[in-house]
């Protein structure tokens, strides 16, 4: 067996009333319990942008099922702290109930606020992170060159937004494209070193645009906090089992990327024009329309975009041990649909809104 890269997850989730499923902004109160729990949960747990947002963070582990395990267990440790305070949480990437956002306090949000006025107030929405371990920042830019192009395939599997202020976006993510309102959000080019990354990022906060290097939102990039590549193109996903898949499958892409790039493989050049045409058509239309192939960047069903990933990745997935139940769970996932398809179906039904929300807030603890 190859050494298996560990792989950690940071999601976001919605506070939602318990009754009525509006947002409500009580991270504060919901932090300020976990740290009475004890030093483990208030470690774990984080306020975001918005104060009706709660943030979370695994360990890195190498078994799936362990960070499966991890996922479920901070779920349900939010939604009981929410419950004290006749809250719940929900994996949702946008909320669907109208929302007046309430920003968290502190110097840095003010300063977002301040810079980008209606883009940091209308900003509520809830992201997944995987970071995957990498062995130097050379190898780390090796892979972001070389996974940009299936990088809207795991934004069309992870579309969980389709509502957005109390009606039908017209979007599987609508998440996405809110995402994109900040200025350095989105693909980028190949950078071809890890010095012509750094040289990119100094310059972009060197222009007074951005606060920091923090603030630089591409869908992936080097983490500046562990030696990780962060994919951050996710919405958060309804089922902790739907997380793991993503991890697992970007674990496996963040692999097949590094020995190809020790086989002296360069990566694709597709443009970054092309690849945003590629990121709109999977935040448009999820699992449920037409994505770009990440190769050719033809039209094609979605599934079979989904299914040239998984290919792509096969060998990686099998010397991880993660081949069968990866098989298992995206075939599981192409069969019921994403977060996306769930909330729409219930919509279709006939259920309100405030149903889909409740709907949703049993699926995130299932």
């Amino acid at each position: 067996m190859t050494a298996v890269r560990t792989v950690g997850v940071e999601e976001e989730l919605l506070l939602l009333d318990a009754e009525t499923g509006e947002p409500r902004a009580l991270s504060t109160a919901v932090l300020a319990s976990a740290r009475r729990d004890g030093a483990a949960a208030g470690e774990v747990f984080e306020s975001e942008l918005q104060r009706q947002q709660l943030e979370f963070a695994t360990r890195p582990q190498v078994r799936m099922e362990d960070l499966g395990a991890e996922i479920t267990r901070w779920r349900a440790e939010a939604a009981r702290h929410a419950e004290d305070l006749g809250a719940s949480v929900a994996a949702l990437a946008t909320s669907p109930l109208p929302v007046d956002p309430a920003l968290s306090t502190g110097e840095r949000y003010r300063w977002l606020r301040d810079q980008y006025g209606l883009t940091t107030q209308e900003q509520l929405t809830c992201g997944c992170h995987v970071h995957v371990a990498v062995e130097s920042d050379e190898e780390g830019v090796a892979v972001l060159d070389r996974i940009r192009p299936w990088l809207p395939v795991l934004l069309a599997l992870s579309a969980n937004s389709p509502f957005w202020q109390g009606q039908d976006s017209g979007y599987a993510s609508y998440r996405n494209r809110v995402w994109g309102r900040w200025p350095s959000a989105g693909p980028v080019e190949v950078f071809g070193s890890a010095d012509r990354y750094h040289e990119l990022v100094t310059a972009m906060v060197g222009t007074g645009a951005l606060r920091d290097a923090g603030m630089v939102y591409f869908d992936a990039r080097l983490s500046q906090t562990y030696p990780t590549v962060e994919i951050r193109v996710a919405d958060v996903c309804l089922e902790a089992w739907h997380t793991a898949l993503l991890a697992t499958l970007v674990r496996a892409l963040v692999e097949t990327a590094t020995r190809r790039w020790k086989d002296g493989e360069p990566p694709a050049r597709h443009s970054v024009a092309l690849l945003r045409l590629a990121t709109w058509r999977a935040a448009s239309e999820g699992l449920g329309g037409r994505l770009l192939h990440p190769l050719g960047m033809e039209p094609v069903p979605a599934e079979a975009a989904v299914r040239a990933l998984f290919e792509h990745v096969r060998d990686a997935l099998e010397d991880n041990g993660d081949l069968v139940p990866a098989q298992e769970a995206l075939a599981g996932l192409l069969k019921a649909g994403n977060g996306a398809r769930f909330q729409r179906d219930l919509r279709e039904r006939g259920d309100d809104l405030r149903a889909v929300v409740a709907a949703c807030v049993r699926r995130t603890r299932r």
